[in-house]
């Protein structure tokens, strides 16, 4: 599987001397191997940044001139994690008038980074070409516009222009090596229909059809039948729950009304047999028969129905379901009435998010048409879409008691949520206006200001102040500071800041790859 993606020159940045931001030492090899063609660039370095669906790729060169030898420091980065590319055949390619030059490496030098040395033989504005071969397949990066100079004195000069174009005092370094040991990332805002936030708090409830109340159907003393029996305890359907016992009670005794049904059931068994053997002698007449049968019937139908619930220890109560028991109501031998509820049993599948919300936000309930779910336990965020939820209803009038809205979601729970509990929740309307956002993790605080940290190499950031607007759990609308087309540090930002803070990178003494 080849991939050929093409890609401007995002960067080229280029520092002399001991102004510059930072000098990567190259490997004694590759040292050696320039000196021996008897070239040298007198420190001067160019950046060059490209991205593709599947990599950043980051490379500090010597600047490229005609005839001699320029080592070529790229580090590749697997995207969308930003870790380093630790295996892979890489090809370096200069294309000018025609006119190829081509630097091979089987393997990295170093973890995610390649040192190539190439010398192109024709100056002019070429192509620079990557092309990496991994088990994933092949994939191809041009760098188009790319020049290669005729003698070292143009090159130099166009680097110290460029050098002053990059030029800021707000900015920090940030290594690729330090960046691939934590969570790193970095993207473009987003630009996309942001509507108004409603943020409020729900509670945790569980689905009318998800639940269910078990009630005794007679009076008499509960008794569980199991001591493990306890609230969160799963149950099947079938399982035994508890019996109900009237004995000892003096009146309604459900055990003395099961002794009677069971004797007259019977009684009027034996009378039946006894009738209908007469009846084919035709010594009694069909009345007869029919009566003795009424009421054989009617006596089987009270037997076999308190059968079905009692025991000669009393009634026995089965889960009506497979789930868990939510609460138990009564205490062992506590003594109830027929319809007192004893146990409540749950699925804990679907459940419901109940919140209720100010009258200002009347006119906006109608055009909400999505959520975000923050637990408030561990800080997970969870989109309704991701939770398989949707909205049931919004209340046309208020609570008497509180003179709020109600509004109610609906969630499988696919994430272990506890009924009862509270969660943050942020209710998304519909918008046709365009935002610029980005995702929560790159914003920081400092003093109740918020600031981004905007990429200007892969190894070069600006710390910016933003206008934030409004946050749905997962992306914050950008009202100034940032433009759709900087790159931002969406993950790791806190490293930058610490590192700046600390002041163990200083910007002036270089690092060593």
């Amino acid at each position: 599987m080849s991939k050929k993606i093409v890609f401007p020159l995002l960067l080229a940045l280029i520092i002399a001397g001991c102004n510059s931001i930072k000098n990567h030492d190259h490997d004694s090899e590759a040292d050696s191997h320039s000196l021996e063609e008897g070239h040298e660039h007198d420190d001067a370095k160019i950046q060059i940044t490209a991205y593709s669906d599947h990599f950043e790729i980051f490379a500090e060169a010597d600047p490229f001139v005609a005839g001699e030898v320029s080592n070529v420091l790229s580090h590749f980065s697997n995207l969308p994690d930003f870790s380093a590319l630790t295996s892979g055949k890489v090809s370096l390619k200069i294309i000018i008038e025609g006119q190829e030059t081509v630097s091979i490496l089987e393997k990295p030098t170093r973890k995610g980074i390649y040192s190539f040395n190439i010398r192109p033989e024709v100056a002019g504005t070429g192509t620079l070409i990557y092309e990496i071969e991994t088990d994933n397949g092949v994939f191809e990066i041009s760098v188009p516009e790319f020049t290669v100079y005729s003698d070292d004195h143009d090159a130099i000069h166009s680097a110290e222009k460029l050098a002053q174009a990059f030029s800021s005092t707000n900015t920090s370094v940030f290594t690729k090596e330090q960046s691939w040991l934590v969570d790193f990332a970095t993207e473009k805002p987003r630009v996309e229909a942001f509507g108004q936030i409603i943020k409020t708090t729900a509670q945790i409830k569980s689905a009318p059809a998800d639940e269910v109340l078990v009630s005794a159907r007679t009076h008499g003393m509960v008794s569980l039948t199991s001591i493990n029996l306890s609230e969160g305890t799963g149950v099947s359907k079938g399982q035994s729950l508890f019996s109900i016992s009237g004995e000892n009670l003096s009146d309604n005794n459900s055990l003395v009304r099961f002794a009677e049904a069971k004797n007259n059931y019977e009684k009027a068994k034996t009378d039946y047999e006894r009738v209908s053997a007469l009846a084919k002698e035709k010594v009694i007449s069909e009345k007869d028969l029919l009566t003795a049968k009424n009421q054989y019937d009617n006596t089987k139908l009270i037997f076999e129905t308190l059968n079905k619930n009692f025991s000669s220890t009393g009634q026995l109560v089965t889960s009506p379901m497979t789930g868990f028991i939510k609460h138990i109501h009564v205490q062992n031998g506590e003594f109830v009435d027929a319809g007192q509820i004893v146990l409540s049993l749950s699925q804990n599948q679907s459940l419901i998010l109940h919140a209720e919300l100010q009258q200002k936000y009347a006119s906006v309930l109608p055009s909400i048409n999505s959520a975000v779910i923050r637990t408030l336990h561990d800080n997970k965020t969870y989109s309704l879409e991701e939770l398989n939820g949707k909205i049931l209803s919004y209340g046309r009038n208020t609570n008497s008691d509180n003179f709020l809205i109600p509004f109610s979601l609906q969630i499988d729970n696919k994430e272990n949520f506890i009924t009862g509990s509270f969660v943050e929740l942020f209710l998304k309307s519909t918008s046709k206006e365009p935002a610029l956002t980005l995702p929560n993790s790159a914003l920081l605080e400092e003093q109740g200001n918020y600031f981004v940290f905007v990429q200007i190499t892969p190894e070069l950031f600006e710390k910016r102040v933003v206008k934030t607007g409004s946050q749905d759990g997962f992306r914050t609308e950008i009202l100034d500071g940032i433009s759709k087309d900087d790159r931002i540090v969406s993950k790791g930002g806190i490293y930058i800041k610490l590192a700046r803070g600390t002041g163990t990178l200083d910007a002036h003494s270089g690092h060593v790859h």
